[in-house]
């Protein structure tokens, strides 16, 4: 490149970097970057960079310059960019750069040091030799220089990937052996009192210290006695440097490394401790210096983590540590960091006291002297996590800031470590002994959120303990809580609602133990339910309280307080969750009512809790009015979703006590003859197009037939007749297939009902969602309907009686026909689960020739799968190949493995019996290779195909000998684990292997 050529090449850089940063148009700095990219990888950019680096004066401008060092930066780090042959040119270049820059822009010489580090790295005695040259740098430019140079070290240099991890221990051997030396330098540095020109005392004493930090954190005083390492004058300078404003914030960093690495020096900073106390954190706490008091106590946990033990023996200088991290925590702020970082201190002391005991009397000592300390520790975590209660949302709710959010959930731990400490009885006492009036208007409600906060976090210890405790204070603020009126609740009263709530249900089982307890218990949860805020912790806690107090709830007071809450629900705006939880807790302790009349009666109270706002929706069709109000229609359409669910909770917590006999046939009858007439009119009106409601309908009756089972047998044709009609017009709703595949599971064995399941079979397959299935494409659309389809047929064949399989024949067919096409689907879940269903068809396909060695006549159930299999065995081989090309192969591999052993399994065992007239291994061998050959060239490499036959064939054949040895003998039991054999092993690595280098071909769409 000649003169005139670089002349003009840097004109052009001066122009895409100016346009870089100063570009009036975006358009102008997108397409300056990536000019400048391009001339960062070609080979003109190292000529161009040091250049402008050496360029004579008037230097370049500064922004051009740190372009250029940055670019040079790049390409020594580059792997492959030849930097070896021009390594003195560059070296050469860069240092006169430092030399002449070393009072320019930071961020410049800092780009310069940076390239001068990435050479040094790659050179073989590329430290020595920079070393060497140092003596002829400036001391700003020395300083510098030393700083980026450990930054090297880490292995994950961020950009730099062309280091092997040899060539980067050798750097650090070489840097290592330079340590004595820098320290040296940095010393003197430490001890000039006079300022450099151009540089001020303050800022030169800063750069003394980043630059010793870099070397701290990769060990330079790691080969130093302890003694002069604690006496070492650079720990001097560090501490001072605490005093000045300026460089506090690297000294904190500085110190806080030294501590965490070095054993010795722990003792070194407790000595200081209350120095640092009264010197430096009480007036930052009185200023409200946060930069100071965040830094101190950073260290200050730093030290007490390092050195429990030191901490734990109580001295002068320990209980100056302690009360110094004491007012931290204590002290206010917006930022929650500070008090949050001292809480791990806390946690290792507490750790350590508690766990001397082999030292018994060392750790009493300890427990006596700190439990004083501990105690005045809860009293500021208390004040720290009192809620503001001036904050709120514009709904009225309390607002927490998110800091102080994760402090009080931050305290668990530390918590439970001062129960411990103190002991139960103390702690409760300290929590309770307040001296709170016991007029509501006088209660200071947000001390008592935080202490009623404190001790449910602590439940399980105190539950522990098994010493006596007594609840009345609590009793008495739930008695005021369940008297408050509705209008009368804010945000603080929610929030104090929700804490109450945890602690009731965390200590239910104590609170339930008095009779007189209950109803409070339960009118304080049904107000806490109300609001959105305590409603999951209200919720819980009734659940506890009707689960540890049942044997008190059918007294007729309280049995209406919880029909209150259940007939209550729908103006509370609760999650669907929150509901369920209810409805099966009151379900649990109506079932325990002796009475069986009461109970019968009870049950069918709660059920008709829900029934009136489905009932209100099906009216809607007798009045049109409500449908021409989208609002109301709306919220009848939720207030029904929300009833449905609460009857499903109703009959799926039912289901335990039907099958341990606590529920008498005559009562599950009862409620059946409620819910299901409702529920066939639910069915039989329009409002099923939503699909909320009828996923809400369909989940319901799942959960009823589960639970009731044999008591729901007579309504099977219709219950199977409404899902089939429904589906018909409301075909993209997946819930009717899957609620049909739970009626199948529950009763498909049944001989009786075999006809109706084939009918049903037959209706679903016929609708046109289901016919148009006959692409990946379509099946990408429809994924949730596919996999609904695959899971019905999936039952279907394994639960009906196998004569209703045989004339079935043409829909298993055609479904095996479709799941082979929707296995190449790139949704995974669409994918698999047609997988899982021809999983499922050729393991009952190789049962039934498993029972029959003999190959029986046409029709036999047998004979028709086996007879499906060979006609669509073809198709079925091209579609699992086709399975594992494209990204989402990978997800596939074990699944493909899986049938494909299971095909060649059935292959391998028809063709040593009469089954080969229909199917052999010959059948198999066929299909793969149709299959590999009829595969477009483009998806395979030259000389795969002729490479994948032989390979995949022998492969097979080991792994169909696995499958079949663990479908005999002592061996069936486990037939479902189909990789445990070598050769099913050796299948799927090699499937494995084929989707993982075909993981880049695009997918494509098989015929």
């Amino acid at each position: 490149m000649d003169a005139a050529e670089a002349s003009e090449l840097q004109a052009r850089l001066a122009a895409a970097v100016n346009a870089l940063s100063h570009g009036a148009h975006p358009s102008d700095g997108l397409a300056a970057n990536q000019w400048l990219l391009g001339l960062q990888r070609s080979p003109q950019g190292w000529a161009v960079a040091t250049s402008l680096l050496e360029a004579p004066d008037p230097a370049p401008p500064a922004d051009l310059l740190f372009f250029a060092a940055q670019m040079l930066r790049r390409k020594i780090q580059c792997p492959g960019s030849g930097v070896a042959a021009l390594l003195p040119r560059l070296l050469d270049a860069l240092l006169l750069a430092a030399r002449r820059f070393c009072l320019g822009p930071p961020r410049l010489l800092t780009q310069i040091s940076l390239a001068l580090a990435a050479l040094a790295l790659r050179a073989e005695g590329g430290v020595d030799g920079l070393f060497a040259q140092m003596r002829h740098l400036p001391d700003a430019a020395v300083l510098e220089l030393l700083t980026v140079l450990p930054e090297e070290v880490a292995q994950d240099q961020s950009g730099d990937t062309g280091v092997d991890a040899a060539a980067r221990c050798r750097f650090t051997r070489e840097l290592m052996v330079q340590a004595p030396a820098v320290l040296e330098f940095l010393l003197a540095q430490s001890e000039n009192a006079a300022a450099a020109a151009g540089v001020t005392l303050d800022e030169r004493n800063r750069r003394i210290l980043r630059c010793l930090l870099s070397w701290v954190r990769v060990g330079c005083f790691s080969e130093m006695p302890a003694a002069a390492l604690t006496a070492h004058p650079l720990l001097t300078f560090s501490f001072n440097s605490l005093q000045v404003s300026f460089s506090f914030d690297v000294a904190i960093e500085v110190m806080t490394e030294l501590v965490s690495q070095y054993q010795d020096l722990p003792q070194v900073f407790l000595s200081k401790m209350s120095y640092i106390r009264e010197a430096l954190l009480l007036p930052a706490l009185a200023n409200r210096n946060e930069k100071i008091i965040a830094g101190l106590t950073c260290l200050m946990c730093e030290v007490g983590q390092a050195a429990p033990a030191l901490v734990a023996e109580g001295s002068i200088e320990a209980l100056a540590l302690a009360d110094a991290l004491l007012r931290c925590i204590a002290y206010s702020s917006e930022d929650w960091e500070i008090a949050d970082s001292a809480l791990q201190f806390w946690c290792s002391l507490a750790y350590f006291i508690l766990g001397c005991d082999a030292q018994a009397v060392k750790r009493n000592g300890a427990q006596e002297l700190f439990s004083p300390v501990f105690s005045s520790l809860l009293d500021a975590l208390l004040f720290r996590a009192q809620i503001n209660t001036d904050e709120h949302y514009p709904d009225g709710e309390i607002c927490i800031p998110d800091g102080q959010a994760q402090f009080r959930m931050n305290l668990e731990e530390l918590l439970v470590n001062i129960s411990l400490l103190l002991g139960a009885p103390a702690y409760i006492n300290k929590l309770f002994s307040c001296g709170w009036g016991l007029a509501s208007q006088s209660i200071p409600w947000k001390e008592v959120e935080v202490r009623m906060y404190a001790l449910s976090m602590v439940a399980d210890t105190i539950l522990q303990d098994g010493g006596p405790f007594d609840f009345s204070i609590i009793m008495h603020f739930v008695n005021i809580l369940s008297t408050r009126a509705h209008s009368e609740l804010n945000g603080c009263l929610f929030l104090v609602y929700k804490t109450f709530g945890d602690v009731i249900g965390s200590y239910s089982k104590l609170l339930a133990s008095s009779q007189s307890n209950i109803k409070p218990l339960l009118l304080f949860c049904a107000s806490g339910i109300s609001k959105s805020v305590s409603s999951n912790a209200c919720s819980l806690a009734l659940c506890k309280l009707c689960e540890d107090a049942s044997s008190f709830m059918n007294e007729p007071q309280n049995l209406e307080i919880l029909f209150w809450i259940s007939e209550g629900m729908h103006v509370g705006n609760l999650r669907i969750e929150d509901e369920e939880e209810i409805i099966s807790a009151i379900t649990h302790a109506l079932c325990s009512i002796l009475d069986k009349e009461l109970r019968r009666s009870s049950l069918a109270r709660l059920l008709c809790s829900s029934y009136s706002a489905v009932e209100k929706l099906i009216g809607i069709d007798r009045d049109q009015s409500l449908r021409q109000n989208p609002a109301a229609y709306t919220q009848a359409l939720d207030l029904a979703v929300h009833g449905l669910y609460r009857m499903g909770a109703l009959f799926s917590h039912l289901g335990t006590s039907i099958t341990s006999g606590l529920i008498e046939d005559d009562t599950v009858l009862v409620l059946l003859g409620i819910f299901w007439p409702l529920l066939e009119r639910l069915s039989r009106s329009s409002h099923m197009e939503n699909v909320s409601l009828s996923a809400a309908a369909c989940r319901s009756l799942s959960l009823a037939i589960h639970s009731c089972g044999q008591h729901f047998q007579i309504l099977i044709p219709k219950v199977l007749e409404c899902l089939s009609t429904n589906f018909f017009l409301f075909q993209r709703h997946d819930c009717f297939l899957r609620t049909a595949a739970s009626v199948i599971e529950e009763f498909g064995h049944k001989e009786e009902y075999g006809a109706l399941c084939v009918r049903t079979f037959e209706t679903f397959s016929s609708a046109t969602s289901i016919s148009t299935l006959n692409s990946s494409y379509t099946c990408d659309q429809e994924p949730d309907l596919v996999e609904a389809y695959a899971n019905f047929t999936s039952t279907f064949i394994r639960c009906c009686p196998k004569e209703d399989i045989a004339t079935s024949a043409p829909l298993l067919e055609l479904s095996f026909q479709r799941a082979a096409l929707c296995s190449t689907a790139m949704h995974q879940g669409a994918a698999l689960a047609a997988m899982s269903y021809i999983s499922c068809f050729l393991d009952v396909s190789l049962g039934a020739t498993l029972e029959s060695r003999e190959c029986l006549s046409d029709g036999s159930p047998g004979v028709v799968l086996v007879q499906i299999l060979a006609r669509c065995g073809e198709g079925f081989m091209s579609s699992i190949l086709y399975a594992l090309l494209g990204v989402s192969a990978m997800s596939r591999v074990h699944k493909s493995a899986t049938v494909l052993q299971q095909l060649a399994a059935l292959c391998s065992f028809c063709e040593r019996t009469t089954w080969k007239a229909i199917l052999s291994w010959d059948s198999l061998c066929g299909w793969l290779q149709s299959a590999v050959k009829s595969m477009p060239s483009e998806y395979l490499r030259q000389g795969e195909a002729e490479m994948i036959i032989p390979l995949w064939l022998n492969v097979l054949q080991d792994a169909a000998l696995d499958y079949l040895h663990s479908r005999t003998g002592d061996n069936v039991r486990n037939h479902h684990v189909y990789m445990q054999g070598k050769g099913g092993r050796t299948l799927k690595r090699i499937i494995r292997d084929f989707a993982e280098s075909h993981r880049n071909d695009p997918m494509p769409c098989p015929s």
